[in-house]
């Protein structure tokens, strides 16, 4: 090839160094030098005498996650592996599926759960005629009815459209009845593909009692002639939902997988049979990096473990099909979980899972009433596929030093977590003992601090709220049996019961910001301030700036009856305590700083007499905002 512009000029291949370094006109960085720069961010504004030191300052740049993997500020090559492997051979670390640079490099799965014989005929087929590549049925009480198996996909080429089934309260009712409709279909076996669904032990998990594992031999040998079919799902998301972290889910899914295998040997089957036999099904949160790493380490745990029963190295490969997290949507401001649905749906992705299904982004509120929300769920993975080419890939996270040394972290916890559960007498044990339950609780208490504290935001919930957000309009979900298992929450439900005691009064709550000083005072603070009080969906009518006679003045009008200070310490000094007083005599039952009381200077003593609490980065959100509804008497 040679330059157009210069056609005199030798070809650019003769021009090209042997050895490409795009940093090699730069002096080489050392790592003493990176500490000593970011120690001189951190410290900026820090007085005299109270710098960080490097150990000080590394810390602040570790978070760890809810389950305690630490966060590294940054990974280099010796964090890494040195030995990279490849996708399709053992470990399987970089997937079990070789992806060949097709489009369709996964199965665009689609849930349909609605008992609506019609809607769900009509919305499969939509699927399917838009780029939907297989189909997840949840059948039972509260969905789709096993009888009504057959209508739902009277319609679909079944040896085109890979289908499954789960079921919270009837697991093999809805295998059966799926396996009737490809028994009735004629179509010769070995061109079907379908999974039952069977899962004994999250079926325990979710409603109590203990698992039973007797019949699992029977049906492999049941479906024995469908050779592109299984008839277990390892159902992670069953654990996630109940408040698992990575760590966990992960163990948890490899527990259960060993467990089922050496139930299905003990019935007669090898090894080998039994790994034929099992799926696993994962969820994909909005931390796109755990998603990845979490993925990959589960292909390499299995594979481990399929080591240990003997089964041949090309059979050891995880099969998993990945969920956009249910834990992680939001009632309020449903739109933002579009934005989750896509980064958790490319975490998936990149993470190697063979199916990846995005749920609605009005799951949390109701069934979908039109197919507005499931073509936005449907078009998240074709686009990711088809036009960001995502899938045209083996692995593209590989080789990231970040990457490899976070899947390498999350195996090893959670093989220490597995080995908890073996010693527990395996998962079935763990299940129906304490130690599932008792993981949980930690996790959840732990996580609750999290998300109260802003820790682990939720954005347009407890970051950025929205009053008056557009909602969607949904069918709602059929009522349930109560069940005895694990109890499924999510992330953002406590917030949620927030807004929903401030929607109970006839005039939204208020809180009266008193800013003082000019905008430049009081901007940042107000900025700050605002949001924390939107949470819960309280209204923050304002004075900007003023004597305290006038801000007394636009307190009294505004109807409020909680005040909240904001400004720079300047203007606290000069009138903070003056105006926290004055609105207490004029009625304020609880006045709140933005900010801390030292910045009042010689009179931060009696104003932390007078303050009834502060606004500040870090503060326990649903504390203040629970206590300032209950002062103002709203109902619970």
């Amino acid at each position: 090839m040679t330059d157009p512009d210069n056609l005199a000029s030798k070809p650019v291949e003769d021009r090209m160094p042997e050895e490409l370094s795009l940093a090699g006109d730069f002096p080489k960085v050392t790592h003493e030098q990176w500490e000593d720069a970011v120690l001189k961010v951190l410290n900026r504004g820090r007085p005299e005498g109270k710098e960080l030191n490097i150990e000080q300052g590394m810390k602040r740049l570790e978070p760890t996650t809810v389950d305690g993997i630490q966060i590294e500020p940054m990974y280099r090559r010796q964090d890494a592996s040195e030995k990279l492997g490849a996708p399709g051979v053992p470990p399987f670390t970089r997937g079990t599926t070789v992806r060949d640079g097709s489009m369709d490099a996964w199965d665009v799965r689609a849930l349909h759960e609605d008992p609506d014989v019609e809607f769900t005929k009509k919305a499969v087929i939509a699927d399917l005629e838009r780029g939907v590549t297989s189909l997840w049925l949840r059948v039972g009480a509260d969905a789709i009815n096993p009888e009504d198996i057959a209508g739902d996909l009277k319609d679909v080429l079944l040896d085109l459209a890979k289908v499954e089934v789960s079921s919270r309260d009837d697991q093999e009712a809805a295998a059966e009845a799926l396996l009737k409709v490809y028994a009735d279909s004629k179509i010769e076996p070995d061109k079907l593909s379908f999974n039952l669904g069977l899962d004994p032990i999250g079926f325990a998990a979710l409603n109590g009692g203990t698992p039973d594992l007797s019949g699992m031999g029977e049906w492999v040998r049941k479906i024995e002639k469908y050779k592109n079919s299984r008839a277990f799902v390892v159902d992670a998301t069953i654990y996630h939902n109940a408040g698992a972290g990575d760590v966990h889910e992960l163990a948890w899914a490899i527990a259960t997988g060993v467990e089922y295998v050496r139930a299905l040997m003990e019935q007669g089957l090898t090894a080998e049979q039994a790994f034929d036999a099992i799926n696993f099904r994962v969820s994909a949160t909005h931390d796109q990096f755990l998603t990845i790493c979490r993925l990959r380490a589960l292909r390499t745990l299995w594979n481990r473990v399929g080591e240990v029963f003997e089964v041949p190295a090309a059979k050891r490969g995880a099969r998993q099909e990945a969920v956009t997290s249910w834990r992680e949507l939001t009632r309020d401001d449903p739109y933002v979980n579009i934005l989750r649905g896509t980064i958790s749906t490319f975490g998936a992705a990149v993470g190697g899972a063979e199916a990846v299904t995005t749920l609605p982004f009005d799951a949390a509120i109701g069934l979908p009433k039109s197919d507005f929300s499931r073509r936005i769920a449907r078009n998240t993975g074709i686009i990711l596929a088809e036009e960001s080419n995502i899938g045209r890939a083996n692995d593209p996270a590989g080789g990231s030093f970040y990457v490899e040394a976070l899947t390498k972290k999350l195996e090893e916890a959670a093989w220490v977590e597995f080995q908890a559960v073996e010693a527990a007498g395996g998962m079935a044990a763990a299940v129906t003992g304490d130690h599932v339950r008792t993981e949980l609780d930690k996790l959840n208490a732990e996580r609750a601090k999290r998300l109260a504290t802003r820790k682990q935001p939720i954005t347009a919930v407890s970051e950025f709220p929205l009053l008056d957000a557009k909602t969607v309009e949904t069918k709602p979900y059929p009522e349930t049996a109560e069940r005895n298992g694990l109890e499924w929450r999510r992330d953002a439900e406590i917030f949620e019961a927030l807004v929903d005691r401030s929607a109970t009064c006839s005039e939204r709550p208020k809180v009266f910001l008193a800013c003082l000083g000019t905008r430049r005072d009081f901007g940042p603070r107000e900025g700050f301030s605002a949001p924390v009080w939107h949470i819960a969906g309280m209204e923050t009518p304002e004075c900007e700036g003023g004597t305290t006679e006038e801000v007394v003045k636009a307190f009294k009008e505004s109807g409020a009856e909680v005040a909240d200070l904001c400004s720079n310490a300047k203007t606290y000094a000069a009138q903070g305590l003056e105006v926290a007083k004055a609105l207490k005599e004029a009625g304020a039952k609880l006045v709140y700083l933005s900010g801390a009381f030292k910045e009042f200077g010689d009179d931060a003593a009696e104003a932390e007499k007078v303050v009834d609490g502060r606004i500040y980065l870090g503060m326990d959100v649903v504390d203040v905002l629970t206590t300032t509804l209950d002062t103002l008497g709203v109902a619970k």
